[in-house]
């Protein structure tokens, strides 16, 4: 087979072996050498393993397994064997550390000695300070640095920030660092009266419309749908933030109720401006459609579509970036806002040139799987997600099978899987997937839904029980009109890792890891969520 996926057409998962074994001339010309220090008895450590003589011969390096991404375009995984074999027989080993409890003001007199301390670190200081303390303290003193605050008459917590109108007429919040504001205003230590005056208040970010919302009483749930018009994404797109009186800053917080409100409003969303694009009776707004009422409006919406050959906006955008922090050198290393919230768009079919000699098709991530899944179709004769399936549920170890669980499943109902992929893009990458021919959310009915949901939510908690801090969740659809009938819907759930910077190996869409794909799956199932099927069942 030609194409560059570790899927094969008999449903197996295909992956090749390096045994490097090498002789390095040496063109060296003089020798550097030196003491490096001593061992505890006295006796010098020097260099002298840096300057051979002659040429070196390497008989047999570490072993790397080079494994195809099963899409093409996602590039290949690195496994070192050794690496591996040592973390085979303990996946407990398989976490990050929890984050250690930290205060400035605890080693100071009292509150004001601590303030004035805080006030004078220098910025890179208080950066730090901002994403890494658990004393609300610091982080109440640090937002007062970082912006200005409306104080309270009675000396209670602020009522809010102040606000300046600049010569162009908008409104801004009087923030003197921009920086150090978002990183106290996202640690989740920080008292939820100040999260309000910061972050959460509709309004104080912006004046985005809020044009949906979805809410539950029993039990408390909230969630706003804003629109962003002069978005990065043309066109505009959506978000559905958690609620002012719904604070959720980490993902053990993150109800089923929560998260079937943010995904109610994806699919509201989509479904009401599909109908208006085809011409249907247009939906009457003021108030949240029903479930029973969303799911009437996705057939008509699905029987319209079947009819016709185009549309001016084919396919899905939906995103979820989880996590946010900043380095004391001041650049920041994931999302714009931790408040748990997921994006979502419309992409349209074609753009034109900018010379309006033309058009172009527009990008959607999932045309690069659709692209792919025709490919291996018209090579194969197979369906490659058919292929996929076939491939995890048969799947072997990596290491001989000699040790340990085979399965890459970590998660299954009678509709959808998260698993681990094969070749993992992060080192800790889940995926998501209907068992059935679902290519995107029109085609994916209620109990679906529903599935696709809970599959969310159980992935994002099993990733957090573990220590992720920062994950990136993408889905990868197909058109509405046009895809190739292979295609299955999928989600990819990217943690971000302390020593995975994305240097140039991840450039070059080249990625480096140090576990079996068997060994993260068994960790990961080691902390599913209980009862979570009991639990959804309640908040439905």
């Amino acid at each position: 087979m030609k194409l560059r996926t570790c899927v094969s057409p008999a449903g197996r998962f295909v992956y090749g072996l390096h045994r490097p074994h090498f002789i390095a001339d040496n063109f060296r010309e003089t020798d550097g050498l030196a003491g490096l220090g001593a061992f505890a008895d006295g006796s010098r450590h020097r260099n002298t393993a840096n300057f051979p003589s002659g040429p070196v011969n390497e008989p047999a390096a570490d072993w790397i397994f080079e494994i195809p991404n099963a899409f093409p375009f996602r590039g290949a995984t690195y496994i070192g064997k050794a690496w591996a074999d040592a973390r085979a027989g303990a996946t407990g080993t398989i976490k990050l550390p929890e984050a250690p409890a930290l205060s400035f003001s605890q080693d100071h007199p009292d509150e004001q000695a601590a303030v004035q301390a805080i006030r004078k670190l220098a910025r890179p200081l208080q950066l730090a300070l901002a994403v890494t303390s658990t004393d609300a303290r610091d982080l109440c003193c640090l937002a007062h640095v970082a912006c200005t605050m409306i104080e309270d008459e009675t000396g209670g917590p602020p009522r809010g920030l102040a606000y300046r109108q600049q010569a162009d007429g908008r409104v801004r919040a009087v923030i003197a660092d921009e920086a150090l504001f978002d990183a106290v205003a996202n640690n989740r230590h920080l008292p939820d009266a100040y999260k309000q005056a910061m972050a959460l208040r509709p309004g104080v970010q912006g004046d985005s419309e809020i044009v949906g919302e979805w809410r539950r009483s029993a039990p408390h749930s909230h969630v706003f749908e804003y629109l962003r018009r002069n978005s990065y994404i043309p066109w505009g797109h959506y978000a559905a933030n958690m609620a002012d009186d719904a604070v959720r800053y980490g993902v053990d917080d993150l109800s089923l109720a929560d998260m079937a409100g943010m995904r109610h409003l994806y699919y509201q969303r989509s479904y009401t401006r599909l109908a208006g694009l085809l011409d249907l009776p247009p939906v009457a707004g003021g108030r949240t459609l029903t479930d029973r009422e969303l799911e009437t409006l996705r057939r008509r919406v699905l029987k319209e579509l079947k009819t016709r050959t185009a549309v001016e906006f084919t396919r899905t955008l939906w995103g979820w970036n989880f996590g946010f922090d900043y380095a004391p050198s001041g650049y920041r290393l994931h999302a714009s806002h931790q408040q748990i919230h997921q994006q979502f768009a419309l992409v349209p079919a074609e753009i034109p040139l900018a010379t309006d000699e033309g058009v172009l098709p527009a990008y959607a991530c999932g045309d690069l799987v659709g692209d792919f899944v025709n490919a291996f179709r018209m090579e194969t004769g197979k369906g490659f997600f058919d292929c996929y399936e076939k491939a995890i549920r048969g799947n072997r170890r990596m290491d001989d099978g000699a040790r340990g669980e085979h399965s890459l499943v970590v998660h299954e109902d009678d509709r959808v899987m998260v698993f681990v992929p094969k070749a993992q893009t992060s080192q800790w990458e889940l995926q998501l997937m209907p068992k059935a021919t679902v290519g995107n959310i029109v085609e994916a009915d209620a109990p679906t839904r529903r599935s696709l949901d809970r599959a969310i939510l159980v992935a994002v908690k099993v990733l957090g029980a573990m220590g992720a801090r920062m994950i990136t969740t993408i889905e990868y659809s197909k058109p509405f009109v046009g895809g190739h009938g292979d295609q299955r819907m999928l989600l990819s759930f990217l943690p971000r890792l302390p020593e995975s910077p994305g240097a140039f190996s991840e450039a070059q869409l080249r990625w480096i890891n140090g576990h079996y794909p068997e060994d993260f799956a068994r960790a990961c199932r080691a902390h599913l969520p209980q009862r979570m099927s009991e639990r959804w069942k309640k908040d439905r």
